[in-house]
């Protein structure tokens, strides 16, 4: 059963979201921390955050692993596709010394890794799928599985977006019960049916693209909008105050902050 609150948005039903905050650490204190480990995220916590986002896709040996890119080079001292190494391998790579040498050694985590860091945080997330080509549904099958396995139903609150269609329908396959939101950089024409075809709780868009009309027409039509990548609590602030639910942010303490969401951050 969907947890109350996360049901499927439709004309005549707005969800609540409860527990979601306004501020939603993206790839967890990404700014100061090296993006999608777990030290950024007990950095985010430690920040005042409630809630992260987090990237996933498939290793080789079909393990879902912590990370944005389909390559590792700007992130890891690895090299070559994520696909094609093991989580094993993965997980004994450097993604931490790029970004400073305090980082240095810390791991690739596992998604499952990761989940269970969240939980005991009690911390909501926002797991991003990410897919290489051809392997969408294979990707939102796994997530499925594991999210349905590993995440409490009454624990804080999840949501499964990804840019990638299939990916949400292959979840819903698999769990149906887990809110899922469709990702994309603008809305499009078709988001009424796009949402509601995917069963799809929440709509996620690129600040770039979020025009006045655009977003006046979704919050009218009471869908819940939740925003990437805003850094200025001036745009975060005002987005906000236009009926965005919640924005994305690389500095959350900060943010949360200026926006009165949290206590000083804890550096």
């Amino acid at each position: 059963m969907v947890r109350s609150g996360f049901e499927p948005w439709r004309p005549d039903r707005s969800p609540s979201l409860p527990g979601v905050p306004r501020v939603i650490a993206h790839r967890g204190a990404s700014r100061d921390a090296p993006e999608n480990t777990l030290a950024a995220f007990r950095l985010a916590h430690a920040q005042g955050a409630r809630m992260v986002e987090l990237d996933a896709r498939l290793a080789a040996d079909g393990e879902l692993v912590v990370i944005h890119d389909s390559t590792l080079e700007r992130t890891t001292d690895g090299r070559g596709r994520v696909i094609e190494a093991t989580s094993g391998a993965l997980a004994r790579l450097d993604a931490g010394s790029w970004c400073g040498a305090a980082y240095r050694g810390e791991p690739l985590p596992t998604l499952a890794r990761a989940l269970g860091l969240l939980v005991e945080l009690g911390m909501g997330v926002n797991v991003e799928l990410k897919a290489d080509p051809g392997e969408a549904e294979r990707t939102g099958q796994a997530a499925g599985r594991l999210l349905r396995e590993a995440w409490p139903g009454a624990g804080p609150p999840l949501l499964v977006s990804s840019f990638a269609e299939a990916a949400l329908e292959a979840v819903a396959e698999v769990a149906p019960e887990l809110p899922r939101a469709l990702l994309r950089e603008e809305a499009g024409a078709d988001w009424r049916e796009a949402l509601a075809r995917l069963g799809c709780t929440t709509l996620h868009l690129g600040a770039e693209h979020l025009a006045g009309d655009t977003l006046e027409a979704l919050v009218a039509a009471g869908v819940p909008v939740l925003v990437y990548t805003v850094d200025d609590p001036a745009r975060a602030r005002a987005l906000l105050d236009a009926g965005c639910r919640a924005v994305f942010s690389d500095l959350p303490g900060r943010m949360a902050e200026a926006l009165g969401e949290a206590p000083t951050a804890a550096q």
